[in-house]
């Protein structure tokens, strides 16, 4: 058995989840306990996603155990949605932008769990988080950005453009000094390596067209991407050349 399955029947055999998941959280440390956040968004209820939303980061600041409460609920809207509950997406957005980074990533965890039930909805949800802040784009990057996601040549087009189009504001942007510049910066410095993998001849061209243009956050986003095994693996050759003209 899993160990997401023996946390979901851990959960259903308590009345109250709270203490479980504060004591068994894994932090304060360098890993939360993901398994246990799968399986508390699985076997959860809207009532338990809203109240371990309450969590806010005033209440429980990052890296405490507190903090995983309001990780769990922010994954947990990703089951709302694929529920039906379309309206979450909004409370999604809003939480791209929460200052703790394992919040943020609860957001992109979510993203592909609704990628994986309908793929067709969450490319349409997310081209609206295109206009948004540094960290929405980070959230639809690092969402999209997921092997699993990308096995039909369609989606991983359209995922090269999105990435395209989130390239095309960081040769835009004047404000480079921010966290969420450098976050959405750090997310771009792996995930074309990913979408390129899984569309090879697409994705090259899509990188070479950016290593002729002289922006220096551009150069080290593909600098970073190059240094990726998944793209020495596809080619090395290519790799080396690519590289040279950085």
């Amino acid at each position: 058995m899993k160990k997401v399955d023996l946390y979901r029947a851990k959960l259903r055999s308590l009345n109250f989840w709270d203490d479980y998941l504060l004591s068994e959280s894994g932090l304060p440390g360098p890993r939360g306990n993901l398994e246990l956040a799968k399986a508390a968004a699985l076997e959860g209820s809207k009532l338990h996603f809203t109240h371990w939303l309450t969590f806010t980061p005033e209440k429980a600041p990052a890296n405490t155990p507190e903090e995983f409460l309001a990780f769990c609920g922010t994954l947990g809207l990703g089951k709302l949605i694929c529920l039906g509950e379309g309206v979450y997406f909004a409370e999604l957005r809003r939480l791209a932008n929460d200052p703790r980074w394992r919040t943020r990533e609860a957001v992109a965890m979510a993203l592909q769990m609704i990628g994986v039930w309908d793929m067709e909805m969450l490319l349409t949800e997310l081209e609206g988080w295109l206009a948004g802040s540094f960290l929405e784009q980070r959230a639809v990057a690092a969402g999209l950005c997921e092997p699993v996601l990308l096995r039909e040549t369609t989606v991983s087009r359209r995922v090269l453009e999105i990435l395209d189009h989130i390239m095309a504001g960081i040769e835009k942007s004047g404000n480079r000094k921010s966290s969420g510049f450098k976050t959405l910066r750090q997310a771009l410095g792996y995930c074309w390596s990913v979408a390129a993998a899984a569309l090879p001849e697409a994705g090259m061209k899509a990188l070479e067209k950016w290593a002729g243009h002289p922006d220096p956050d551009i150069h080290w986003i593909l600098r970073e991407n190059l240094k990726k095994n998944r793209l020495v693996r596809l080619n090395r050759e290519w790799v080396v050349a690519m590289l040279a003209r950085l």
